[in-house]
């Protein structure tokens, strides 16, 4: 979160230095809006709430954390390595569900059978969201 702040923080210095200087305004608010654009906060997407109130009441933050790896990886690591994999939400709901090993060690993530696949897909997306934490 420090890193996404430091980040919109720096968008926002550069688009006053360009306003600062003078030039072409239109020009000077197509890079203020691109440089918005470019820094989205993740809390303000649609699935990150939904999938932040169900994590926190599981126990994935036993064996995950954010951004450090801990007895599994971190959800910005999960979130990195399926970046842009289509079935990446279906298959992490899977996992969240069945459980397993071996994608990521030897050590076995407890499975969640009772946890509805809404839900489980529903976390998902929130961990995806994750991956530049």
């Amino acid at each position: 979160m420090k890193r996404m702040k430091y980040i919109y923080s720096l968008s926002v210095a550069a688009s006053l230095v360009l306003l600062a200087c003078g030039g072409n305004s239109a020009s000077t608010e197509k890079a203020a809006e691109a440089s918005t654009e470019a820094v989205a906060d993740i809390s303000q997407h649609p699935d990150y709430k939904p999938g932040l109130n169900l994590v926190s009441k599981s126990d994935c933050l036993t064996c995950h954390l954010v951004a450090e790896k801990g007895v599994g990886p971190s959800y910005a690591d999960v979130a990195r390595k399926y970046d842009g994999v289509d079935t990446a939400v279906t298959y992490l709901a899977g996992k969240i569900i069945a459980g397993g090993s071996g994608v990521w060690g030897s050590v076995p993530m407890t499975p969640h059978p009772d946890l509805a696949k809404e839900d489980a897909e529903k976390m998902a997306r929130y961990i995806l969201l994750l991956k530049n934490e």
